[in-house]
């Protein structure tokens, strides 16, 4: 462990939360150096939908290896990734009905956003792009303008502009539509908020809080922007790949983004891989205008393959998603109910939900809790304030189900050993309130 104090980055931030040194891993399992087993509730910060080392996934890539494909492409033809179009457009597009060309990007979430911000710039000739409360995009500078979480800004080192913030879905309070303030904004020449290029939108934030939007909020969203003739980005780098039921986080809604940026799990083990679907009339893109080194990783594209093969084939891993989601949401509905003395929340859909904890001193106690218990889970929002279950979409029902039992013993306990409760900070309180 020293070599990691002496020698590796202050920056260093997860392995603070879990101080030991992993070894191998495997589905739902992590394990130590020292053979302890851990139930993987983090995976990988949507990383690994999929699980760890995916037998299905890991033949595809070691028959790849074996007959010494090419690793490294930059962005030339390969079959790899011939295989790779070809299965996106058979297995998600076409049965969607969806029309998107493919960019591949760098390959972090990051550069696919400052892509598709970019290239919003270039078509619509503005500037301006809206972003939301609470909202997590990544670090790279443009990106990170698009952030919300001032601890990430406050690295920057300058100032970051060519972002204007608007309200989430239910920021300012139950019963209030906060797209109609936009539609107000834009429309109005006196608002100060120039029209913007683009807005971009997590339909559920997960860095900010598990807040997931509404379908009607988001449709109300698409509205505007289309009605305002302002393009619509979905980042769709953590919330897509299953994670929230479907394949893309959207369809719920029925709304259909003008560019969508995919991360995370969409190489489906692992592997650095990031997109950037866009409307085919939005490809304005020159040769060569946006590159990056490692855009042509082949064997994500190798496993993305077997994935979206394996996987998104018919409708029968979306429907296990879904059943598993409700007994995620049931559990911890009961468990809100249960303990935090009715302070409890519970927040987000499908496989992406999590328990708001009041505050982050009593989640991180919980989430801490739970690692000496055998589970890795962290905590999200302003404040950490909440229990993110982020467990692979693959999980078998005994390990979902031994997880959330270990959730709920460290709540348990941590609530046990609260010697006074906190309040719940009320940021928007009717005049009413106080009558």
């Amino acid at each position: 462990m020293n070599i990691f104090k002496t020698t590796e980055s202050e920056v260093r931030s997860y392995c603070r939360s879990f101080p030991v040194v992993f070894e191998r891993s495997e589905g739902d399992w992590l394990y130590d150096d020292q053979g302890n087993a851990y139930l993987d509730f983090l995976s990988g910060a949507g990383t690994l939908n999929y699980g760890h080392n995916n037998p299905h996934l890991k033949s595809a890539l070691l028959q790849y290896i074996e007959k010494d494909g090419v690793t490294h492409g930059l962005d030339m033809h390969t079959s790899a990734k011939a295989d790779f179009l070809h299965a996106m457009r058979r297995f998600i597009f076409e049965p969607r009905g969806l029309n998107y060309k493919v960019q591949f990007t760098g390959p972090t979430g990051t550069n696919a956003v400052e892509a598709a911000m970019k290239l919003a710039r270039k078509v619509t000739g503005r500037t301006n792009i809206i972003s939301f409360t609470n909202g997590f995009h990544g670090v790279s500078l443009g990106a990170l303008a698009a952030t919300g979480n001032s601890h990430h800004r406050g690295g920057a080192g300058i100032d970051m502009g060519g972002i204007t913030r608007m309200p989430f879905d239910g920021y300012m309070g139950d019963g209030i539509d906060t797209t109609q303030y936009l539609d107000k904004a834009i429309g109005d020449a006196s608002s100060g908020v120039d029209k913007p290029a683009a807005v971009i939108v997590e339909t559920v934030q997960g860095e900010g809080g598990v807040n997931a939007a509404s379908p009607e909020w988001l449709r109300a969203l698409a509205d505007v922007c289309k009605r305002d003739s302002v393009l619509l980005i979905v980042d769709d780098i953590q919330a897509g790949c299953g994670r929230t039921g479907k394949f893309f986080s959207f369809e719920d809604a029925n709304i259909t983004p003008d560019i969508v940026t995919m991360s995370k799990s969409l190489s489906g083990y692992g592997l650095p891989m990031a997109i950037v679907l866009m409307r085919p009339e939005l490809d304005q893109w020159s040769p060569g205008e946006h590159n990056g080194t490692f855009r042509g990783n082949n064997l994500a594209f190798v496993t993305a393959t077997a994935t979206l093969a394996h996987y998104w084939s018919d409708e029968t891993f979306a429907k296990d998603i879904e059943r598993k989601g409700r007994l995620v949401s049931n559990r911890l509905d009961q468990m809100a109910t249960r303990h935090g003395r009715g302070r409890f929340d519970t927040k987000g859909r499908g496989m992406f939900q999590g328990i708001d904890c009041i505050n982050g001193d009593i989640a991180n106690a919980i989430a801490k809790r739970c690692f000496t218990q055998g589970v890795v889970i962290e905590t999200s929002g302003a404040d950490d304030q909440v229990i993110k279950v982020f467990c692979p979409l693959t999980i078998s029902d005994d390990n979902l189900r031994k997880g959330l039992d270990v959730i709920e013993q460290s709540m348990r306990w941590v609530c046990q050993s609260l010697n006074k409760w906190p309040d719940r900070e009320q940021y928007f309180v009717s005049e009413d309130a106080d009558a």
